[in-house]
């Protein structure tokens, strides 16, 4: 269990709010580190596991368009996932990963790039008038540590708009100067 990861459920918690989790490249750690904390099924609803491609759009509803055009490497694909997710198990948050851990590059895509997404109420996301965030990365290492770094930054970017929003929207770095976490 990592320490971000309780930070969220305890924040959650603390704030009534619940978690739904759409996951590619990290295939359920996600889900895993979150139900790892005690008390997580006080804010964590579930997870969909949508590897192949498909099934982002049957289940999570991403465009179909979109898929074809750009592939389920994308910021879009991301930022859709988690609003799909969010909405489909009924949360008021919803975060997801898609990317390439490698070994081989994906849509166009090298080993390394990855895109995590938050979406939430749209007034609680800094920055987006949407209530979704994207953030992109470019990872190095091998597969289980691309995997592994996907999920503490998904988790870190949910944590910053938890936190954000619990310090009356303000971005989470000012939380060093007023004494935060």
């Amino acid at each position: 269990m990592s320490s971000t990861a309780a930070d969220v459920v305890r924040l959650l918690t603390v704030k009534g709010e619940t978690l739904a989790v759409a996951e590619s490249l990290t295939g359920g750690l996600v889900a895993a580190q979150l139900t790892a904390v005690p008390g997580a099924s006080k804010a964590f609803r579930g997870s969909v596991t949508a590897y192949a491609t498909e099934l982002k759009r049957q289940l999570l509803g991403v465009d179909a368009a979109l898929l074809a055009a750009r592939g389920a490497v994308d910021p879009q694909v991301a930022a859709q996932m988690a609003a799909g997710v969010r909405k489909a198990l009924g949360a008021d948050w919803g975060i997801a990963t898609t990317g390439v851990a490698g070994p081989e590059p994906q849509d166009g895509q090298p080993v390394g790039t990855v895109f995590v997404a938050v979406d939430g109420p749209p007034a609680a996301v800094s920055g987006s008038a949407s209530g979704g965030k994207v953030e992109a990365l470019r990872l190095n290492g091998d597969r289980a540590e691309i995997r592994m770094e996907s999920v503490r930054s998904v988790l870190a970017l949910l944590l910053e708009e938890l936190a954000g929003e619990q310090t009356g929207n303000e971005r989470a770095q000012d939380t060093e100067q007023n004494g935060g976490f």
